[in-house]
């Protein structure tokens, strides 16, 4: 072999992998900018990509992170089609399981599959199931299937939990609204007085945590796991509140730290869905124009505006993504913010 035969053999061994691009994925809407502490939470150059659609409800999304990043990925219920979907840059959109929350006989209502999702310390999926109304657990390992964590309260029936976050210490903590009822608040089948804030404790036992809230839907934790935040969904009275968590998994008296006067001052209306916080203690909830971004202490510092309704986010990736699911869409957008 002559040198330049040398040289480039030894140029193409040491070359370093091809960089494969990523799709050019289509984008909606807008950041709408409304304090300077929002720059160091997006990007000036953020916007919002659309990785999948065609879905008729999507909602609770989750991030399933595994050893290997290359094998984390993405899942989202649509609750309508009674399915919960896998997402992932590589392979794209799959059925990850169907049915998701209705194994009942015909036509249960118009939103009978799962709805928030999570996963709890154990790395199990947790589901809130409209149609079978509970919340339930089902190992990803292939151990085996569901099993109910709790679908009554008192030895009434939920109605349909809604949404679902994990305590580290094996508790959870859901919310109880009609939306997944045949005929929601009026439905016939109702047997709780009202629509509730639970506890699963540890040992299995449910109590109601929150009583006087008329449609709590999204929940989260802050990061370190002393306050509870709930978002309600009632139009008429729009809210996100928090409320200090006791050492007996209680919570004390809570404080609405953004509601229908921050809407009204931005000429949103509508109520509050999904919503999680950042490591820094920031809020970030689906409600009336897309996703909010509120500081720590309540304030509105801008919006992601999806120009359609949008139910839940999740932090992904390394923690710097968040993935929405809006109307027909699953969205993410870049942030410098940091999940957790």
């Amino acid at each position: 072999m002559n040198t330049n035969r040398l040289l480039m053999a030894l140029l193409v061994l040491t070359a370093p992998a091809p960089v494969l691009a990523q799709p050019a994925y289509p984008t909606i809407g807008q950041i709408i900018r409304l304090d300077t502490r929002l720059d160091k939470l997006l990007p000036k150059d953020a916007k919002i990509d659309v990785i999948a659609s065609g879905f008729v409800w999507s909602e609770g999304p989750v991030w399933v992170k595994r050893t290997a990043p290359a094998e984390s990925f993405l899942l989202f219920s649509d609750v309508p089609q009674n399915t919960v979907f896998r997402w992932t840059e590589k392979d794209g959109l799959s059925t990850f399981l169907k049915p998701s929350g209705y194994t009942g006989l015909g036509n249960y209502s118009e939103e009978p599959g799962s709805n928030g999702l999570t996963i709890d310390p154990k790395g199990r999926l947790i589901f809130c199931e409209h149609g079978d109304r509970r919340v339930s657990a089902m190992p990803l390992d292939g151990s085996g299937g569901k099993v109910t964590l709790a679908d009554r309260y008192q030895g009434k029936r939920l109605n349909s939990p809604n949404d679902v976050v994990a305590h580290s210490n094996g508790s959870y903590y859901f919310t109880d609204p009609p939306y997944g009822m045949p005929k929601r608040e009026n439905d016939t089948s109702r047997e709780t007085d009202g629509f509730g804030v639970y506890r699963i404790g540890p040992d299995g036992a449910v109590s109601l945590v929150v009583g006087d809230l008329t449609r709590p839907n999204g929940v989260a934790l802050s990061p370190d796991e002393k306050t509870l935040y709930v978002a309600q969904s009632d139009p008429n009275n729009p809210v996100i509140m928090a409320y200090p968590l006791q050492t007996d998994g209680s919570v004390g008296k809570g404080k609405a730290i953004f509601g229908a006067e921050g809407l009204k001052k931005q000429d949103l209306r509508g109520g509050f869905d999904g919503l999680k916080l950042d490591r820094d203690g920031n809020i970030w909830t689906s409600g009336p124009g897309g996703v909010l971004v509120l500081s720590a202490s309540g304030e509105l510092l801008g919006y992601i505006k999806t120009g359609v309704a949008t139910a839940n986010c999740a932090w992904g990736d390394d923690g710097r993504t968040l993935y929405i699911t809006a109307d027909m869409y699953l969205c993410r957008v870049k942030t410098s913010a940091r999940g957790w």
